[in-house]
């Protein structure tokens, strides 16, 4: 017996918010979060992108805090919606980071291009279903509308031109650059942080099995082989078949609850979230959120 799917009704043109935030907290809270971790990690691979992080030294000095206050400012709209307080006040946050820097338009739609794609092909790989069409097209809108709040320019129209922006640009930007090669070994020592010490080495592999040609040759990273590739993405489908076959989530998995996110313990503001210019005005301090 099939599971019930929350978004089947919904109109993907006018309720693409609530689509989206079904898939990202009920029907896939974990492959998504994957996904979306490793379309930032993907990014790197373009030195415009991951030289400038490594200058910026967030992700290569407080690689936790950067890890966190990303998810958790990227998933503030999807909650409460885009003109809600406190999605805008995460979407002002975004642009103001942002705007400290010297950012083509053109990277800020290979990094857009990368959350609509790279999250379907996860799906369409290790999901325990397929997206339905109207759940990529909501994926879509969802994403043309953080990119329009951001002031993104010349935003693909459809999934299929987000692809081929995202596969063109990678043939031709990807290369190697040795600060963007820092910001992915500190991503790596990261992801291998979340898991017992003794399985550091297993989850090197398996994060260099998952990864394809052309991005590990960008970083220069050693290809894990075809045996490891086979067991880790065998892995991951039999995982899907398990969660399949499971009864459907009755609750929210929210990213902000992960065990993975540790800056905040006691709450966190949106506003003093993320990075600010030397000599920012704004005090950094803490002040729970409930």
């Amino acid at each position: 017996m099939s599971k019930p799917n929350r978004n089947i009704g919904l109109d993907p043109e006018t309720e693409f918010i609530e689509i989206y935030r079904n898939l990202a907290t009920y029907e896939f809270p974990w492959d998504l979060n994957q996904a979306l971790s490793f379309a930032l990690f993907r990014t790197y691979a373009v030195p415009s992108v991951g030289r400038l992080l490594d200058e910026t030294g967030a992700f290569t000095q407080n690689t936790q805090k950067r890890y966190d206050d990303t998810s958790i400012l990227l998933e503030v709209p999807l909650l409460e919606g885009f003109d809600s307080p406190n999605g805008k006040a995460a979407i002002r946050r975004i642009n103001q980071m942002h705007h400290m820097y010297d950012i083509s338009n053109e990277d800020y739609l290979y990094v857009l291009a990368t959350f609509v794609v790279v999250p379907q092909r996860w799906i369409q790989n290790y999901g325990w279903r397929q997206l339905t069409d109207d759940e990529l097209l909501a994926s879509v809108r969802y994403y043309q509308t953080l990119g329009r709040h951001m002031g993104i320019k010349d935003i693909p129209a459809s999934y299929a031109e987000f692809e081929i922006l995202m596969d063109s640009y990678e043939a031709e930007h990807f290369a190697f650059d040795p600060g963007a090669r820092r910001v992915a070994d500190a991503t790596m020592n990261l992801l291998a942080s979340f898991y017992p010490a003794f399985a550091k080495p297993i989850i090197d592999i398996f994060s260099r099995a998952l990864m394809d040609e052309p991005l590990l040759a960008a970083f220069r990273y050693r290809d894990p082989g075809k045996l490891a590739r086979r067991l880790s993405t065998g892995g991951l489908r039999l995982r899907a078949r398990v969660v399949a076959a499971l009864p459907a989530r009755r609750k929210p998995q929210y990213v902000y609850e992960m065990p993975r996110i540790r800056s905040y313990p006691n709450g966190f503001e949106i506003t003093m979230l993320g990075t600010f210019a030397p000599g920012c005005p704004v005090p950094h301090r803490q002040s729970p959120q409930t």
